[in-house]
């Protein structure tokens, strides 16, 4: 059966190090943090392991991320033999963006949501990369993955998020809407 996957990845270089939002596809990646469902199982590939994670994306029917079409696809795409932006997509910050009209950070999301917090952020992992800190890297890189996947449930199962606003204590409920994709054999993929 083909498996839905959450996804995330970290850097080896930031945007000031490539010239720019524009040079996305000049970013590496250092890590690459999965969660199948099928598996139920969370991994993690090093550079090393890049290959592990696009035989996984071959059994694919589903990508789950958090700017993970604007960031993590561009930056992968160099990885792989195959279009990776060609997988079914379903990446939360745009649809928070399509309804909402703005971006809000993972964080922030995590914390309104489900009350957990990250524990770092990108230009962090980028230091600890530089600083060999790979268990330290992984651990953060994998955090992000199960912050993004609980967020994702969330999603499925009640519909909505609440989004804190701006200078005000309130917080406003944003529908999403996520359907699963059924096969012409009447299976959930």
């Amino acid at each position: 059966m083909a498996d839905k996957l959450v996804f995330d990845i970290e850097t080896k270089n930031s945007f000031q190090d490539v010239g720019g939002e524009n040079n996305i596809e000049k970013l590496e990646a250092s890590i690459i943090g999965v969660y199948s469902y099928n598996q139920d199982k969370y991994f993690c590939f090093d550079e090393n392991e890049f290959a592990q994670f696009g035989a996984m994306l071959k059994q694919a029917s589903l990508l789950v991320g958090f700017s993970s079409k604007h960031f993590d696809v561009p930056v992968l795409k160099k990885y792989f033999n195959f279009n990776i932006a060609a997988i079914p997509h379903y990446d939360i910050l745009e649809e928070i963006q399509k309804v909402y009209g703005r971006r809000i950070g993972l964080g922030l999301l995590a914390n309104a949501n489900i009350g957990e917090n990250k524990t770092s952020h990108g230009l962090e992992a980028i230091a600890m990369y530089r600083n060999k800190e790979f268990a330290r890297l992984k651990e953060y890189c994998l955090q992000d993955v199960k912050l993004t996947k609980n967020i994702f449930e969330l999603i499925k199962n009640q519909g909505y998020l609440w989004i804190p606003q701006k200078n005000i204590p309130q917080m406003e409920k944003v529908n999403l809407v996520y359907n699963e994709i059924v096969s012409p054999q009447g299976q959930l993929l």
